[in-house]
């Protein structure tokens, strides 16, 4: 018998929990690149935005912006990443939809241009 690992993000750590609904929850990140990366998650356990329905779409979405500015106020960034990763080729390691939130900060990378391009490095520099 093959036993499968609990998903993390249904059986949450209520320390890292920011802030919840019944539909979303703001949730620190375990691996945070930077301080204050967040990760913002469906109640329900789904692997893709593509398999949320509208409303939590909508409800992700505000949660986004919510837990954009209790980052601002507690961390003060000076910019943002957003990404999601989808399917094992996207980079998905947890099968349940996360919204990464990650607090950049001036500096923490020499030339941060083409943000999210760098998970293909032979491809992220597309300026002159």
């Amino acid at each position: 018998m093959t036993m499968t690992k609990p998903c993390p993000f249904c059986h949450r750590d209520p320390a890292r929990v920011l802030w919840e609904s019944d539909t979303v929850v703001i949730y620190k990140d375990g691996f945070p690149v930077s301080p204050g990366h967040t990760v913002i998650l469906p109640t329900r356990h789904f692997a893709t935005l593509f398999e949320a329905t509208e409303a939590e779409q909508l409800a992700l979405f505000r949660a986004l912006d919510r837990a954009k500015a209790l980052l601002d106020e507690a961390h003060q960034p000076d910019g943002y990443t957003i990404g999601i990763n989808h399917g094992k080729a996207g980079g998905q390691t947890v099968p349940h939809l996360h919204i990464h939130l990650i607090p950049r900060y001036t500096g923490d990378r020499e030339e941060p241009r083409g943000g999210v391009r760098w998970v293909l490095p032979e491809k992220a520099r597309y300026w002159p």
